[in-house]
């Protein structure tokens, strides 16, 4: 939670205190608010605020008006109230749940949670780069896929996506969410098996004040947090029975309880269900109900395994290149022979192995050049040529709407050649007409550099000392400006 903002709103400066103090131990910052009659004026960007907790605004009016301002906000700042009754929580269905004082650090910390199922993966499904990471791709069977989005998005028909683990189940559920008509409401993810049988319920339905031990306040489950969106249930197959009978329920009746009330909720939430496993097997064992497995199962889309489709790794390895890139993480540059042996193993960990591949190897070979015998032993693969539309795809360079070389291709040098020399430079008076001083400085930099190499007879890391930068960063440069040297 590190950097995240969280904005308190609370008459009483005692209170405050507590608040703040708690808030940086958690690891946030508290942006405190003493007029609330002009909240927005003082906060710098409420796109920093991870979440709200409002309390004592002075006067009901002040606070409802607050209220009502910051869940219509666009920025979709996740608001919890402060002590404040759950008759007037209820009439502001944009917060997601009520804190009573003193606040502890499970309390707070089980908010801050809620608040970043509720904004942080809203927010990143509209990231094209996460969005789009597992469907690139140009194979029959990718395309089938995307086909299938297209065909299904618009629709509030369950869909069932089925494929390995590593895939991308939750990319294709992304999609989906992010191409219908609910893309500007929550999608909001559940790990059905990582959460143990017995918290799940709450966990989907929320639960009320004192439902079981532990239920210090009320809370909203991921049917609510997903109102008007989308809900995904990731390894629905590892569903305890209990809850496939609950869930069930819901799907037909699109209503649910909270643990522990006995008021009826309205469910305008779309369901998109993913599993690894066998449901036809499972419901043969008795592990998983045939009513749901078909009430489900109305649209299903089956993700295809990487060694399926091998023509799409050197397309999934530029994109992850470029995804390293715009992180600033560093790059590198495959040759024909290491893409070759990439493309000839199985992958059984699909394209989570292939993305943990490729960021072993930036973080080896920092703006290098990964060859063959550069790949951890187990991707060294010799072998038959492989098929037709594999070598065009590694011959054809990226496709036409990358905008960088195909990795296992010798990027051109984007080289700077000096247009004004430097020793021509008069630094105490600037020529008449000026200077383009970025040129400048980029021409000083390329002489340098050629200099520091020619005295160091070529040896890379020697220039490097004598420039007093790192290896790596030389080499980048060398790149940048077409400087051609025999590595070290």
């Amino acid at each position: 939670m590190s950097g995240n903002h969280v904005l308190v709103v609370e008459e009483n400066s005692d209170r405050r205190e507590k608040l703040s103090t708690l808030i940086e131990f958690v690891n946030c910052r508290p942006v405190v608010v003493d007029d609330p009659t002009i909240w927005f004026d003082q906060v710098d960007n409420l796109s920093d605020i991870v979440m709200a907790i409002i309390g004592d605004c002075g006067n009901r009016h002040i606070t409802r008006q607050l209220l009502r301002e910051l869940v219509n906000h666009e920025s979709r700042v996740p608001v919890f109230t402060l002590d404040l009754p759950d008759a007037e929580s209820q009439e502001f269905p944009g917060t997601i749940g009520s804190l009573r004082f003193p606040i502890k650090y499970p309390q707070l910390s089980n908010a801050l949670q809620q608040a970043t199922i509720y904004r942080g993966q809203s927010n990143n499904d509209q990231d094209d780069n996460s969005l789009f990471r597992s469907l690139v791709g140009n194979s029959r069977s990718i395309k089938m896929v995307q086909r299938m989005v297209d065909q299904v998005a618009d629709s509030d028909a369950n869909v069932l996506i089925l494929g390995e683990s590593g895939t991308g189940k939750e990319v294709v559920a992304r999609n989906l969410h992010h191409f219908s008509n609910r893309r500007d409401k929550p999608f909001v993810p559940v790990n059905c098996g990582a959460i143990p049988g017995e918290l799940l319920e709450s966990e989907l339905f929320g639960h009320e004040k004192g439902a079981f031990t532990g239920a210090i306040t009320a809370r909203k489950g991921r049917f609510e947090l997903a109102e008007g969106g989308t809900l995904f249930l990731d390894e629905i197959g590892d569903m305890p029975l209990p809850m496939q009978v609950k869930l069930l329920r819901v799907l037909q009746e699109r209503t649910f309880e909270r643990v522990g009330s006995n008021k009826t909720q309205s469910a305008d939430v779309r369901v998109i269900a993913a599993t690894h496993r066998n449901l036809e097997e499972h419901i043969t064992e008795g592990r998983f109900r045939e009513d749901l497995f078909y009430r489900l199962n109305v649209f299903p889309i089956e993700m295809p395994a990487l060694r399926e489709r091998p023509e799409d790794i050197p397309l999934l390895v530029n994109e992850l290149i470029k995804r390293i890139e715009h992180e600033n993480r560093g790059t590198i540059n495959l040759t024909t022979a290491a893409m070759i042996s990439l493309c000839r193993y199985s992958w059984p960990g699909n394209v989570r192995e292939l993305a943990n591949v490729v960021e072993r190897l930036v973080i080896l070979f920092p703006y290098g050049r990964v060859d063959y015998d550069d790949l951890p032993a187990k991707y060294q693969l010799e072998g038959e040529a492989l098929p037709e539309q594999v070598t065009a795809v590694i011959n054809a360079g990226p496709s036409p709407d990358t905008h960088r070389n195909l990795p296992g291709t010798v990027p051109e040098p984007q080289t700077t050649q000096p247009s004004v020399a430097v020793s021509e430079l008069d630094t105490e008076n600037l020529p008449e007409e000026g200077i383009n001083l970025k040129e400048h400085l980029a021409n000083l930099e390329y002489m340098l550099i050629k200099q520091a190499l020619d005295e160091a007879e070529g040896v890379v890391a020697h220039a490097a000392q004598r420039l007093k930068m790192r290896r790596t960063t030389l080499v980048e440069k060398m790149r940048k400006y077409g400087i051609q040297r025999e590595a070290d």
